[in-house]
This record gives structure tokens, sequence and C-alpha cells, in this order.
């Protein structure tokens, strides 16, 4: 299996490693698949989160993705966050090998459990699906 130059990069060198001090949203999510685990912070200004951080293990993908996302949440409204799809931060990296994709949905659906999670702390409604 090989890695294109921006997934090795983001794990060789992942951006955005720690947890959020004081944080608006903190979740942990688990690949049910692989076992892979991912905890994302977040801390949120005037609907934007602004910053984005993340502790996983996992395989290289998994750490690449999550990288990647806290890239990609950085700046973005909670509405587009919440949004994010796992196309996308696959996308972000230039693609990922074959079976891989699994590592990309986890980076989303922690993107999605965070956002919930502030909105619960915050007392604000849930978006409808």
């Amino acid at each position: 299996m090989r890695y294109n130059e921006t997934v090795l990069d983001h794990f060789e060198r992942p951006r955005n490693v720690g947890v959020v001090v004081d944080a608006d949203a903190d979740v942990t999510v688990e690949s049910p698949r692989c076992g892979d685990t991912l905890r994302l912070s977040l801390r949120v200004h005037d609907g934007r989160i602004v910053e984005a951080r993340f502790l996983a293990r996992g395989c290289g993908a998994a750490i690449a993705s999550a990288s990647r996302l806290t890239e990609l949440l950085t700046g973005l409204p909670l509405g587009q966050a919440a949004g994010l799809e796992g196309e996308a931060v696959a996308s972000a990296l230039g693609g990922l090998p074959p079976g891989k994709g699994e590592c990309s949905g986890l980076a989303a659906r922690a993107a999605g459990a965070a956002v919930a999670d502030y909105r619960r702390r915050a007392g604000v409604p849930p978006v409808p699906e």
C-alpha cells in the first residue's frame, strides 16, 4: 500500500496534535472495523471553529486524515463543519489507497460529533437531519 506525498507528510509531521485547553467541544470516536481512535477538540467563537486539535491512534491514513481535518475545520462555520464528508477529507489529502476510506470517514464523523457536542454544551438545539 502506497501513500501519496501529502498523506505521508501529514502522517510524519501531523498538524495540530494535542487537546484544546478549555475546549468548547471534545469527542472521541472509534472505527468498529479497524479500531482506529480519534479524539477531536474544538474552540468556537461567533459560530466558527477557531482552533482544532486531535489525538489519534491508528494507521498512517487515520493520523493523516485527522491532521488534515484540523486544517479543514479551522475557520469553518459550524454548519459546514457538521456536514463535512469523508470524501472531502480524502480529497484534501490527494486521495487515499483503496480500503482506507474508513479513515477519512472517521475524521468526518469526529467533526460531526464535535459540532453536536458543542451544540449540546451551548444549549443550542441540534440541526434536524
